[in-house]
């Protein structure tokens, strides 16, 4: 796969994600500028991150590697997403609304991991 980490959609969909994220935990109640807050823009950061760092990698192994990690934070994003609307911190519209960003982003994560789980099981063959 060529181009840098910048090219590859995925990661501009984590971007900008990551960027609604902040701006939504801006609104959340400063005592959990360390408890929710945090962990939600560290799970989404970890998004973007995963894909950069495994864009870097020598081997489609490393990067699957790391494609699944990004996965794996975008649904502890989810998760406190949903957290944060059943506690009251955030409008249900807004908790929707960024729901289906990372839904629309793991369907492009999951297609991109299973394109390269083909092609390292083509390349063992």
């Amino acid at each position: 796969m060529s181009g840098t980490y910048r090219d590859l959609k995925v990661w501009q969909g984590a971007m900008q994600l990551t960027i609604a994220i902040y701006g939504a935990t801006e609104k959340f109640l400063t005592h959990e500028l360390y408890g929710l807050s945090s962990q939600l823009r560290r799970a989404t950061v970890s998004v973007a991150s995963n894909n950069a760092e495994g864009k870097g990698r020598s081997s489609d192994k490393e990067l699957l590697q790391f494609l699944s990690r990004a996965r794996g934070s975008l649904y502890e994003v989810e998760t406190q997403l949903q957290i944060a609307e059943s506690i009251g911190y955030l409008p249900a519209v807004d908790s929707r609304a960024l729901i289906e960003q990372t839904e629309s982003l793991r369907k492009m994560l999951c297609g991109m991991i299973t394109r390269f789980q083909q092609i390292i099981k083509e390349s063992a063959a």
